[in-house]
Formats: structure tokens, C-alpha cells, sequence
């Protein structure tokens, strides 16, 4: 797991909690919050997230990937992008 201190980390915290926030701009988003149960995301809500997050952060997310919360989608973007998987090596 990458600490949640750096910048570059923070950065992609702050875009994804802006993606998610765009799908269901009435519910308060965070780290922690679940995507089904808290935020009332439907699986094509999920889709439509994982969409922007490729595009926006130029990484593929497999469809195997257990995404249950924001907080899974921050993990997932930080490992996967370089800036930020060069430095949890």
C-alpha cells in the first residue's frame, strides 16, 4: 500500500473523489465510502467510473479488480501510475 502523504498520492485521492462525486453529486464521497451500500452505485455507475479513471489517469483497470470502495479505486490508480508506482518501489 502507498502512503497517502505524498502529493502524487493526494492528487489522484482528490481526482477520484471528483469522478466518483460527479456520479452521484448528492451524497457526500469518501475514502471509505462503499459504492453500493453508501453512494447507491449501480454496476453500470461503476463502469462509467472506471471509464473516466483509464482515461483520465492512462491505465487500464482489468475487469477482475475487487472495487468496493473510493478508497480501492485511489489504491488501484496509485499502483498503476507511473509517477506514483516508481515511488512505492
Amino acid at each position: 500500500m502507498l502512503p497517502t502523504t505524498t502529493p502524487a498520492v493526494k492528487s489522484i485521492e482528490q481526482q477520484v473523489l471528483r469522478i466518483v462525486s460527479q456520479r452521484r453529486p448528492m451524497r457526500p464521497v469518501r475514502l471509505r465510502s462503499r459504492l453500493n451500500h453508501e453512494l447507491g452505485l449501480d454496476q453500470l455507475d461503476v463502469v462509467n467510473i472506471i471509464l473516466a479513471l483509464e482515461q483520465s489517469f492512462h491505465i487500464v483497470i482489468p475487469d477482475e479488480v475487487p472495487l468496493t470502495t473510493v478508497s480501492d479505486f485511489v489504491t488501484y490508480v496509485a499502483e498503476h501510475t507511473p509517477e506514483t508506482a516508481s515511488q512505492a518501489a
